[in-house]
């Protein structure tokens, strides 16, 4: 009696996957205001994400996300309601000081066949230290794993200080969600 196994690896059902099952879309935005923190709220505005609570990630990608790069206002999914939490890996800088650079940036990699892959977010005072940076960690995390990534992408906002506070962010954006209905109520003693 022959017993044929109808298993296969987890690679080879990754690979199966065609669709992806998250779109990560990465936004910018530049603010300016009275003070950094209102500036942060401009950039914000701008990026498309200010309404929310934002929940900061580390910076894994999950298999099967694919990550989609749209300048201004999120594009591909609806914005969600007021207050809702907002999942992101994020990089912003705030300079108040005249004819200072603020530079935010995302890089990341990702296996192409599986999707898997890895954010790194910095924040400087030139691009070129910005993308010095991102690319000198994403080697380093890519090297401390056996995942096959491809070649690194970033995406990289920069602004100079003018006079009144300014900010520069870059945000990966998961998914939003409520606070209700989602959870059990905990209850402290």
């Amino acid at each position: 009696m022959t017993i044929h196994s109808t298993r296969r690896s987890v690679r080879e059902d990754e690979r199966q996957q065609l669709e992806p099952n998250l779109v990560i879309e990465i936004v910018g935005g530049i603010g300016f205001g009275p003070t950094k923190l209102a500036a942060f709220d401009a950039a914000l505005r701008n990026a498309g994400i200010a309404n929310f609570n934002l929940i900061h990630l580390s910076s894994v990608i999950p298999a099967q996300s694919e990550v989609l790069v749209t300048d201004g206002a999120r594009a591909t999914r609806p914005p969600g309601a007021w207050g809702d939490r907002l999942y992101v890996v994020s990089a912003d800088i705030r300079v108040d000081t005249r004819y200072e650079e603020a530079v935010a940036g995302l890089g990341w990699v990702q296996d192409e066949e599986t999707g898997k892959g890895l954010f790194c977010e910095h924040t400087g005072h030139t691009e070129r230290e910005v993308r010095r940076d991102i690319l000198a960690t994403l080697s380093s995390l890519s090297a401390g794993r056996t995942e096959t990534f491809g070649a690194p992408q970033m995406h990289v906002q920069t602004t100079v200080c003018a006079g009144e506070p300014t900010c520069a962010l870059v945000a990966a954006v998961f998914e939003a969600e409520p606070w209700s209905g989602t959870e059990q109520e905990i209850r402290l003693p």
